[in-house]
């Protein structure tokens, strides 16, 4: 999509192209209310700002859209095309880092309650999982803060690619 369209799009349907980079209400109705945009940099670091601002609970929620590392995202909409694209170099035929992986998302979860969460795109398997078991030692409130940094990472990626 170009700069100019999301400019010009009606409310709800700018909503509804930026909600699969990150499905955050703050986030995407401030890049919603930010129109129009001067230059896809101005768009940028007005995703960048709002990014900076978002809650504990607002990371939680936007946690339910991810599937875990390894794992493809069921559905066929467009936030589940993404994490397809960006798992990309999550090798599924390698079975030890897939059980790995597995079984580092299980301490995770066990660990944190929540699903670990990687920008992934650009990262191997093996990237993924060293990155898993040292952020295995992170006390649960350094380990929120480098979550909501990945999930930033993830959202502005994705915007990105949205409005190339």
């Amino acid at each position: 999509m170009r700069l100019d369209e999301l400019n010009a799009l009606p409310p709800g349907e700018a909503d509804a192209a930026l909600r699969p980079c990150v499905d955050i209400d703050s986030w995407v109705r401030g890049l919603v209310d930010a129109r129009p945009y001067a230059d896809r940099a101005d768009l940028l670091a007005r995703a960048d700002d709002l990014a900076r601002d978002w809650t504990p609970a607002e990371v939680e929620q936007a946690l339910a859209d991810h599937p875990r590392i390894g794992e493809r995202h069921a559905g066929s909409g467009a936030s589940a095309q993404m994490s397809g694209r960006e798992q990309a170099g999550v090798d599924q035929h390698d079975a030890d880092v897939q059980r790995r992986l597995a079984e580092g998302n299980a301490a995770y979860e066990q660990r944190f309650d929540r699903i670990y969460l990687v920008r992934a795109a650009g990262r191997s398997a093996a990237e993924i999982l060293a990155l898993l078991e040292e952020r295995l030692g992170n006390d649960p409130d350094t380990e929120l803060a480098v979550t909501a940094g990945q999930l930033r990472e993830i959202a502005l990626l994705r915007l990105e690619g949205l409005v190339p």
